[in-house]
């Protein structure tokens, strides 16, 4: 059983975690299309570029991995789980969420006191090629004590880790509570239900050709 449309919190942490994959990848591709072409075609290079997408990288990965537990999109495995009475198996299942729980928070917390000194006391730190150019005078006022950053402050890419590891430590108490509720089995895509959809894409596929030949007939004895 595949979680539900979510709708309140889980359907803006939806939105989130799809406009900024999206955004994301819409980003990289147009980066290293741009860098390829100078090298290429001009025979020069974008000098950020390479910093950019590995930035951008950081961000799909820890959003990607946020939205992947929505959509059971996350590696696993089943085979002792379905030996198990549905009782048993729910509280197998909801102790492996109360594991990941505790991963995410200590990663969450790590992260949190990794970035915040970037953003407070070592917020003058810059990376090394990108420019900044969103509000530079305003957030040279709010953060560096007036003085103008030259390349983008390291706490605007850098957040990426609470933000995302924020969004998954959500997504895990959500799966969770679905779990707990009966709205949905597993972490992962169980394999029996994968084998059940790839069975019934084949019944309709055959179905579908068995209609095709009874509709027209002539095609068989053409063949023939």
């Amino acid at each position: 059983m595949q979680a539900r449309p979510t709708e309140g919190t889980g359907g803006v942490i939806d939105d989130i975690e799809r406009i900024g994959i999206a955004t994301v990848l819409g980003l990289m591709t147009l980066v290293t299309f741009a860098n390829v072409v100078a090298r290429y075609v001009f025979n020069s290079n974008i000098l950020w570029a390479l910093e950019t997408t590995v930035f951008l990288f950081a961000w799909l990965i820890l959003l990607g991995a946020s939205h992947g537990v929505k959509i059971s999109a996350h590696i696993g495995v089943d085979v002792i789980l379905n030996l198990l009475p549905p009782g048993l198996r729910r509280a197998m299942v909801l102790l492996s969420v109360g594991l990941c729980l505790v991963f995410s928070g200590l990663l969450l917390v790590g992260a949190w006191q990794y970035w915040w000194p970037f953003a407070t006391t070592r917020a003058w730190f810059e990376v090394n090629d990108i420019p900044m150019v969103f509000f530079p005078d305003l957030m040279a006022e709010l953060f560096n004590e007036g003085e103008e950053y030259e390349k983008m402050p390291r706490f605007i890419p850098y957040a990426a880790l609470p933000i995302g590891l924020l969004l998954l430590t959500l997504r895990f108490l959500q799966a969770g509570w679905q779990i707990a509720t009966g709205r949905r089995d597993m972490l992962i895509a169980s394999h029996d239900s994968e084998s059940e959809e790839m069975m019934a894409e084949m019944s309709r596929e055959a179905d579908a050709g068995t209609l095709d030949q009874a509709l027209h007939p002539s095609r068989r004895d053409g063949e023939r």
